[in-house]
């Protein structure tokens, strides 16, 4: 659990009924709102078969009580102090391939499921929908299946058959979201203008935007930004 310091340290796990190996799921939460932790454990706590058993509230400690305990699910954050929950999510998976991952987020985008799905993540919710989903998503990630909350689903049938934005058009259309006129995205990125109002021009035929207000909207929405 996280102290009021800040310091990342183990939850004692209490004799609970058990999985398949005999014993009860456990499970690490990743939040840097003690409060939330709070209350996502007393919920946990609550079932026979789960049991919080660390809490971190950064990628840094997030990654080490991973590999000090192992646990069988991670909840974690997509927005924490040091970084995101994608990255911790890709290191953690990276070292330990059978890593179980749930994103927990109150941000929706189609563009920032993909990259959590990419990074290794098996379950991806919104926060909002935790009251009916968590329980039974921690429960289905143990065993090794994939749970999305429907309303991400849709986000990501939806745009499936998008053309991606290429790593430039994103760089593009990250300069746009800071205000920057196309000769100051030139600059910025070391193009011309000409090829900075190329890239814009296919920003805004492949999220389907009216104009460079609409295409950053857009691109907030889906998670390019």
């Amino acid at each position: 659990m996280i102290g009021h310091q800040g310091v990342a340290r183990d939850v004692a796990a209490p004799t609970s009924l058990q999985d398949a190996t005999g014993r009860p799921i456990r499970v690490l939460t990743v939040d840097d709102h003690p409060l939330f932790r709070e209350g996502i454990a007393a919920v946990l706590n609550l079932e026979p078969d789960i049991r919080v058993t660390g809490e971190a509230q950064s990628v840094a400690e997030a990654v080490a009580l991973y590999r000090q305990n192992r646990p069988d699910v991670v909840l974690m954050d997509i927005q924490l102090p040091d970084g995101n929950g994608v990255d911790a999510t890709a290191q953690i998976c990276r070292e330990f391939p059978g890593a179980k991952v749930i994103i927990l987020t109150t941000y929706q985008g189609d563009v920032r499921t993909l990259k959590a799905l990419r990074a290794g993540a098996l379950g991806f919710l919104l926060k909002n929908t935790l009251r009916r989903e968590l329980v039974e998503s921690i429960r289905v990630v143990h065993r090794g299946h994939q749970r999305i909350v429907k309303e991400v689903a849709l986000d990501l049938t939806m745009h499936a058959a998008d053309d991606p934005l290429t790593s430039r058009e994103m760089h593009v259309l990250e300069e746009l979201a800071r205000g920057q006129t196309n000769k100051e995205v030139g600059r910025m990125l070391g193009i011309t203008e000409e090829t900075v109002k190329t890239h814009v021009a296919s920003v805004l035929t492949k999220l389907h935007a009216n104009d460079r207000t609409h295409a950053v909207l857009i691109g907030m929405k889906r998670g390019f930004i």
